[in-house]
This record gives C-alpha cells, sequence and structure tokens, in this order.
C-alpha cells in the first residue's frame, strides 16, 4: 500500500489480532541521537533509527550545517562531524517536527553566524517562546517575533556559559534542547527549571542518558537543576529503541480485539515513558477512572479511543500540553470521538472525560475522521475501526511523520481497508 488515498475505510476485522510486529525506532531517541552525533568530533553509526517524516526534515537540516549523513539501510544513520555545525545557506525548514524545531534552535546558537530556524503552518502555531528567552539570559541573540517558529538566532560559536532558567510548563523539549547544547558553551552551565512542573519528565531522562552516550559530564544537583561541563561530544555507535508510542496502538489493537500481538520487546525493556501506557491498556474494558497522562503524553489519544469502548466512563486529567503539540488533541479527541457518536467525549477544563460504551463495539456507526495533519489522531482513530464499522480516516498518509508502514502492519494483522470517499 504504497500510494495511499485521501481517505481509508477500515473493515473490522471480526477476529483477534494475533501475530509478531516489530516497531519502528523511536522519533524521540532517533532525532536526539542524531544531533549529538552531529555535533561530536568523528564517525557514529545509529542503529535502529526510524526513518520517518521528522527524522528526515531532522537529517535534511544537520546536512544543511556541513554534517555528513548516510544511510547505509533502512534504519540507519552513519554520522561524521567536526564537533561544530557550520551556517546553512538558507533557512532550516522542519515542518511540524517538534523535537527537530526546539532542539534546533538551541543547537545552533553554537554556529557563527545567523540561523533561522522555522517550519509549516502548524508548526508556526507551535510555542517556542519559553526557550528563546531562556537562550537570551545566556546571551545568545534570539527572537522570535510571535512567540512561535520562524525563529532567528545570531550565533557566535559556542554556547555561553553560566544560569540559565526555563520554564517547562509547556513541554519537555525545552528542557532537552538546552541541555544537549550546553556541552558545546564556554564553561560549565547550569540548567534549571523555574518551577516543580514539568511535561513528561522521562524524556529528560532519555535526553541525558544519550549525552553521557556521546561523552557529556552532566549532573543533577536536584530535582529540577542539571550542571553541564564544555566537554563536547565525542562519536559513538548508539543503538536505538523500538518506538513506545508507536507499541501503544499494537497494544491498543491487541486489547480491543482480544488478541496477541508479539512486539519482540517486553513492556519493561523500553526506557522511554510512554511505555507505561501498558499497564493501563492492560486493564481494558476496566480502565482506571481517573488516568493521568502527564507522564505519558502521546499515549493518551490511544487510550481516548480505547476508553470509548470502557466499561465505565474515563477522566484523563494533567493534559493540557496536548493542546500545544501537532494539534490541540484535547479538543480533536473530543470531536472526533463524538462524530462516531454525539456524547461519547467532552472537554471539561482541560481534563478529557470520554463517557464510555462497549455496546459501540460490533455497530456500524459511519464516521469520516477528520486527523488535522496530526499522525496520532490518525493511528489512535484507526483503532476504533477494528471494532466499528464505517470509520474512515482522512489523510491516512499523515502518519509518515513517525510511522511510515502503519496501514501495512495493520494490514498485515489481517485488518481490511478500502478507499474511502
Amino acid at each position: 500500500m504504497t500510494a495511499l488515498p485521501a481517505a481509508l475505510t477500515l473493515i473490522p476485522p471480526g477476529h483477534p489480532l494475533v501475530g509478531r510486529v516489530s516497531p519502528p525506532g523511536s522519533k524521540s531517541i532517533t532525532n536526539r541521537a542524531l544531533l549529538l552525533a552531529a555535533l561530536a568530533s568523528g564517525t557514529s553509526r545509529l542503529t535502529g533509527a526510524l526513518k520517518s517524516k521528522d527524522t528526515v526534515l531532522m537529517a535534511a537540516a544537520l546536512r544543511q550545517m556541513g554534517v555528513s549523513i548516510e544511510e547505509p539501510d533502512a534504519t540507519s544513520f552513519v554520522v561524521t562531524g567536526n564537533g561544530k555545525l557550520t551556517q546553512p545557506d538558507g533557512p532550516l525548514f522542519l515542518g511540524n517536527a517538534g523535537t527537530a524545531t526546539r532542539f534546533l534552535t538551541a543547537a545552533v546558537a553554537t554556529v557563527d553566524g545567523t540561523v533561522i530556524v522555522d517550519g509549516d503552518a502548524h508548526m508556526q502555531l507551535r510555542p517556542i517562546a519559553p526557550l528563546v528567552t531562556a537562550l537570551r539570559s545566556l546571551g545568545i541573540d534570539a527572537t522570535a517575533e510571535t512567540g512561535c517558529p520562524p525563529i532567528t538566532i545570531h550565533g557566535k560559536g559556542s554556547f555561553g556559559q553560566g544560569r540559565v532558567e526555563i520554564d517547562s510548563g509547556l513541554s519537555s523539549q525545552y528542557v532537552s534542547a538546552l541541555l544537549m547544547a550546553a556541552p558545546m558553551g564556554e564553561g560549565p552551565i547550569e540548567v534549571a527549571l523555574t518551577g516543580t512542573e514539568i511535561g513528561a519528565r522521562g524524556y529528560v531522562d532519555l535526553t541525558l542518558a544519550a549525552m553521557r552516550a556521546f561523552g557529556a559530564n552532566v549532573e543533577q544537583i536536584d530535582a529540577g537543576t542539571w550542571r553541564v561541563l564544555p566537554t563536547g561530544y565525542l562519536a559513538a555507535d548508539f543503538v536505538i529503541e523500538p518506538d513506545a508510542s508507536a507499541a501503544t496502538y499494537l497494544w491498543g489493537a491487541a486489547a480491543l480485539t482480544g488478541g496477541d500481538i508479539d512486539l519482540g520487546v517486553a513492556p519493561d525493556a523500553f526506557t522511554q515513558p510512554d511505555a507505561l501506557a501498558q499497564a493501563v491498556i492492560a486493564q481494558f474494558p476496566n480502565l482506571p477512572a481517573v488516568i493521568d497522562g502527564s507522564q505519558m503524553q502521546d499515549a493518551v489519544p490511544t487510550i481516548a479511543v480505547l476508553a470509548a469502548f470502557n466499561n465505565t466512563p474515563v477522566r484523563f486529567v494533567g493534559i493540557a500540553n496536548l493542546r500545544v503539540k501537532e494539534c490541540d488533541r484535547i479538543s480533536a479527541l473530543s470531536t472526533e470521538l463524538n462524530r462516531i457518536r454525539a456524547g461519547l467525549a467532552r472537554e471539561e477544563g482541560d481534563d478529557l472525560v470520554v463517557n464510555s460504551d462497549p455496546a459501540l463495539a460490533g455497530q456500524t456507526l459511519p464516521a469520516r475522521i477528520e486527523t488535522y495533519a496530526d499522525h496520532r489522531i490518525a493511528m489512535s482513530f484507526a483503532l476504533a475501526g477494528l471494532r466499528i464499522g464505517g470509520i474512515t480516516i482522512l489523510d491516512p498518509a499523515c502518519v509518515g511523520k513517525t510511522y511510515p508502514d502503519y496501514w501495512e502492519m495493520l494490514a498485515g494483522l489481517g485488518v481490511g481497508m478500502m478507499a474511502g470517499e
């Protein structure tokens, strides 16, 4: 299924989904590893990597800044850097790739020259002001007139030194961006949170582990402060684990159909925070009445669709950050669940309440699901089509952002599909 139609209608399989599926590599870890390898001196080999729209955009931006990146096979990058990035010949275009945009906004401050970091119309609505403010406090000339991309950075060839404070309430990616750039400083840098709140702290742990693998010296002083020495980075061979966010769709498909899908990796072997979702999904159809999604944000759409079939209603809390993802995911989830059946979901402040109805399974409820150019909305609502007839996913190709083979994977498990109208 190489050329996807504008809309795709799923045919409920009518049987448990059973088989073995290897999820793609982690997008989060791939983009971290690409950047760190690009900043390192020498040749790094990244294996198990994800090749998707987001990682392709990251690699292209790094190539614009003088980094050699070869792709010997479908899951590997060979990255050769000389310890610094050079001024690109034009703006860096990163589509709607949040990790790439946030990470590079900080990293390009190490360039000796002016760099513009930009994205598509969706990215230009995603906030970046807290990171820009933090960069300016380090003496870096950075501006974002709208508080969102594009960002203009006039780099001086290093990342400065001293203490930088960051409000991470909107995104842990701001913290990760500062941490990864900090070893390129003129002296030690302390990265400190301005409050205790941080979205998906587990992703900061991913960042720290990747940094140390490439030779960084970073010490956690307290729960919200890290001290990073100006060591630069060294080339390394780095293995990228499968994507836990992608795994949630497989865990969800198995739960919804009573199936058994072997991912080839145990849930507790993941280091990504979204793997926490497996323990929640395993409770289906008796999901908890209240689910805190703060530390597994990308898994919330998957669990919200499962909740539609749960025995009792489910309230999702701690998910305010979902409003500034690829789309406003709280609004999108509520709107599209109600498209399947009126009253199935509602927003209460930044909470999402799903009014579960196990009787939905087996019904035919024609619904054309708007995906808002958001891969996670497309993939999560496809799960509804495993139990409800007539579910049509609009713009199915948007899954290419993180899981290009998603539809082929479902077909391989026995899920029928046809071009929608």
